[in-house]
């Protein structure tokens, strides 16, 4: 993950032209966002700026992001981490929407994929290709590594422990006690 958001950020400062610069500066909020958020890619994707609002976490103290989520299983809530309100405020800031705008206006598949790939980070180790929905993954598995309750996570990302027990926990085994 590290690998991938320093790729996006200084391809966001040093884009190949100049007229693809707000795209690359989109890419890399989009990368932090859906790591700090664990949305579905087609969340994301929906989400319109009314849909957030930055807040102060009455448990931790922290400022997040609290998102009301329209997808697949109708309109839940994500309460994010602290490091989705840097890149949720530079788009507001580059964007200057109206509370009806799109966050994600425009998907970014070409131009992640050629990251990814100039990164040796295209496929996972077992030959898996890696897409926006990898970001989902990778929240998931940051929180469980840090010890997050895993009916918390599951809660949050909208799914079931299972899910996260089947196809995210199993992959840090090693790192869970």
């Amino acid at each position: 993950y590290k690998q991938l958001y320093t790729a996006t950020r200084e391809r966001a400062r040093n884009p190949t032209r100049s007229r693809y610069k707000w795209e690359s500066e989109q890419l890399h909020d989009f990368v932090l966002f859906m790591a700090n958020t664990g949305l579905r890619p087609d969340e994301a994707y929906r989400l319109e700026y009314r849909d957030v609002e930055i807040i102060e976490d009455d448990v931790t103290g922290e400022t997040i992001l609290e998102i009301v989520v329209r997808g697949k299983r109708g309109a839940g809530y994500c309460m994010s981490t602290a490091g989705a309100v840097t890149p949720f405020k530079r788009l507001k800031e580059r964007n200057d929407p109206e509370p009806t705008d799109l966050v994600f206006p425009k998907r970014h598949r070409e131009l992640f994929n050629a990251i990814l790939n100039e990164q040796n980070l295209k496929h996972d180790r077992e030959g898996n290709p890696r897409t926006a929905y990898s970001l989902r993954h990778t929240y998931i598995c940051l929180r469980l590594m840090e010890g997050a309750d895993i009916y918390q996570i599951a809660k949050n990302c909208r799914t079931s422990v299972e899910m996260i027990e089947k196809y995210y926990a199993s992959h840090i085994k090693t790192s869970l006690d």
